[in-house]
């Protein structure tokens, strides 16, 4: 992938956009209170290929540009376990699989071009993947995500863990997390914000009343819910 197609990548400012504060800690304590009541009885139901086909769409240039793939795949909402089928699809650049039963996504990590992940509404513990040098846009809001360990791609400047139950920030290197700017952490139990720690962090979003040491000093604009 060249940085002539990075630079003309253009997040949909819909998928951006935050929700209203007055209601965003009611909807977590209920989204939580619903995963626990439920998330043990879903069946099975793995991705397929005619998930996938009905799913994908954006056709683009791949590789040397003489030959063409889908590359963007919307699977939301489909009571998915299992997206181990995404391993063949190495050319995706923008995947949502939100809200759906999903507990792993090492599958995810095959997609080496990847720019652009949402994962919201799952039964995810980990937002750990490897290494993915393009992924510039990342959203695991409304999981059960309990650290923010394993989050290391060079480009991302976006990342979206509100409305899960990370009590302290480890693992966020300053030096992998170079193009971060945006942290989104709304809705956890955090008792600190000790750990962050990012050269180019300009929006931190927290909510106030549930971090009692308020710790990051210079780094843009801190806004609390």
């Amino acid at each position: 992938m060249s940085d002539e197609e990075l630079e003309d990548f253009e997040p949909d400012q819909d998928d951006l956009e935050k929700e209203d504060d007055e209601k965003e800690t009611e909807e977590w304590e209920d989204y939580r209170k619903e995963g626990e009541e439920y998330s043990e009885e879903w069946m099975p139901t793995p991705l397929t290929e005619d998930m996938m086909k009905e799913g994908l769409s954006l056709l683009c240039k791949t590789g040397n540009g003489l030959a063409h793939a889908y590359v963007k795949l919307e699977v939301k909402e489909r009571d998915l376990t299992d997206i181990f089928l995404l391993r063949s699809y190495i050319h995706l650049r923008y995947v949502d699989v939100s809200e759906n039963h999903l507990t792993d996504l090492s599958p995810l990590n095959y997609l080496t071009h990847l720019l652009w992940l949402k994962a919201d509404g799952n039964n995810l513990r980990s937002a750990h993947l490897n290494e993915l040098p393009y992924l510039q846009i990342a959203t695991f809001a409304y999981n059960q995500i309990t650290d923010t360990e394993g989050i290391s791609h060079p480009r991302l400047g976006i990342l979206d863990l509100k409305g899960n139950r990370i009590r302290r920030v480890t693992g966020l290197d300053p030096q992998k997390l170079t193009s971060l700017h945006t942290l989104e952490l709304r809705g956890n139990q955090l008792d600190s914000t000790l750990g962050i720690n990012l050269p180019r962090l300009k929006n931190l979003f927290l909510v106030a009343h549930w971090v009692r040491g308020w710790l990051v000093r210079g780094r843009g604009h801190c806004s609390g819910g």
